[in-house]
């Protein structure tokens, strides 16, 4: 009985330490609105360097205050999900974000304001065809809705609710991206129906203003960070000649040859096809890792009113 007890006391240590490390409270100076945030991966997958909050006085970037928050993904920062139903490793992903996916974090309905600062360094590199994601507006039980990324050469917003309702809009160019602070305001009407909206602001610019359905699901919750999908597109991409060799030992089908074309022009192409490429040639090739992407992020702000969120960047 007393070992049978001990074994309980254990388990249930070691739940409430499992729990508590995936959990991150950001200082005030950096963040608001949030009950709780936490890691999107745990344990070993979510490395030390992945999330930091850094000082001004070390020499990092901050836009007000005197902290902000860095994030880092490196090449092979993959891993698992708390519950262990989801494999970044498995799907060509990389990240470490924050996720404001809690109960009481949740959005339902109405009308929210959410802002944030953020920072691409000088020496910052665009991956495409890797797609780098900063920001997501998901669903509990659902796909994202809105997303913030950068793909061909700029920051941008890209609605993605509904099946066939994509749009994409630039908010900052890629020279205007590195070596300086970019102030995102967003205001949002969550609704399934036509009175939904969904407003962007860059640097007090009006660049983004969508009415229409908002959410398909009940709950919408906030993550950020760094997010990287199509880890393979870029390896391939950065391989093309070891792919032609490789094609000329091993063959190729119809769908690989259409597939090798479109990475010629570095066009998009399908996911799975990017995945089995690179299994397939992936002894050829010479360049076999991703540059890092650091980016810092402050003034993460959430609430119902506008002047909450921005009050420190007047």
């Amino acid at each position: 009985m007393k070992k049978l007890l001990g074994i309980l006391v254990l388990g249930f240590l070691w739940f409430n330490y499992s729990f508590a490390e995936t959990i991150v409270m950001l200082p005030k100076d950096t963040a608001s609105g949030y009950k709780k945030l936490s890691k999107s991966l745990t344990g070993k997958y979510y490395k030390d360097y992945g999330m930091q909050v850094v000082n001004k006085k070390d020499g990092h970037p901050v836009r007000a205050g005197e902290k902000s928050i860095r994030f880092e993904v490196r090449s092979g920062d993959c891993g698992k999900d708390r519950e262990g139903g989801w494999s970044d490793c498995k799907n060509d992903r990389e990240r470490h974000e924050l996720s404001a996916g809690g109960k009481k974090d949740y959005m339902s309905k109405g009308e929210y304001w959410l802002a944030w600062s953020i920072y691409f360094p000088e020496d910052h590199q665009n991956l495409y065809p890797l797609s780098n994601n900063y920001g997501q507006f998901h669903q509990r039980k659902g796909e994202p809705v809105f997303m913030f990324k950068e793909r061909n050469y700029s920051y941008s917003v890209v609605k993605t609710i509904g099946e066939d309702d994509y749009e994409e809009r630039k908010l900052v160019g890629k020279n205007a991206m590195p070596g300086k602070w970019h102030d995102i305001l967003v205001h949002a009407k969550w609704s399934k129906k036509k009175d939904g909206f969904f407003k962007v602001w860059v640097n007090n610019e009006l660049k983004y203003d969508y009415k229409g359905p908002t959410k398909t699901k009940q709950y919408v919750y906030y993550k950020f960070g760094v997010y990287r999908t199509g880890i393979t597109r870029y390896l391939n991409y950065k391989n093309i000649d070891e792919i032609e060799m490789c094609f000329k030992e091993k063959g190729s089908t119809t769908k690989e040859n259409t597939a090798f074309y479109k990475l010629q022009r570095k066009k998009w192409y399908g996911h799975k096809t990017s995945i089995n490429l690179y299994d397939k040639c992936k002894d050829y090739y010479k360049h076999t890792e991703v540059p890092s992407t650091i980016v810092y992020f402050d003034e993460v702000r959430k609430s119902k009113k506008k002047e909450k969120v921005i009050k420190n960047l007047k």
